[in-house]
């Protein structure tokens, strides 16, 4: 069993753990757990079950990684996010839902400095 307090979303696609306390927007396609919640991942094994593609999922991760470990505040991450990665539908979601959230959105526990690797990682496999 997990709480979520009142007038909060759960984004499509998303996963949260049992015994989770949530209280905060929990975005699309990730994965919440503990108390607070604290994205632990996206959720690629629903993912998958669904039906989504090795791109689908690779282009999701590469979103999530761009807001939660390149030390960006989430209004720099959405900037970079709308000029330097391809147009997709999941994207798309996740920036609106982001962009939507009035109570703001679980986001990651440790806050990690600007990482180079994870982006030129991302845009190699575009490349």
């Amino acid at each position: 069993m997990s709480a979520v307090h009142q007038f909060c979303r759960i984004g499509a696609h998303a996963m949260v753990s049992g015994m989770t306390g949530v209280l905060l927007d929990v975005a699309p396609y990730t994965k919440v757990f503990g108390v607070p919640a604290t994205y632990v991942g996206i959720n690629s094994i629903g993912l998958k079950r669904r039906g989504f593609t090795k791109e689908q999922i690779d282009n999701i991760r590469d979103v999530y990684r761009i807001l939660f470990q390149q030390g960006l505040n989430t209004s720099q991450a959405l900037e970079y996010l709308e000029h330097y990665l391809e147009p997709s539908n999941e994207k798309d979601q996740i920036v609106r839902f982001i962009n939507s959230s009035s109570r703001g959105f679980v986001k990651s526990g440790a806050r990690k400095e600007p990482s180079p690797g994870v982006v030129m990682a991302a845009n190699q496999r575009r490349e």
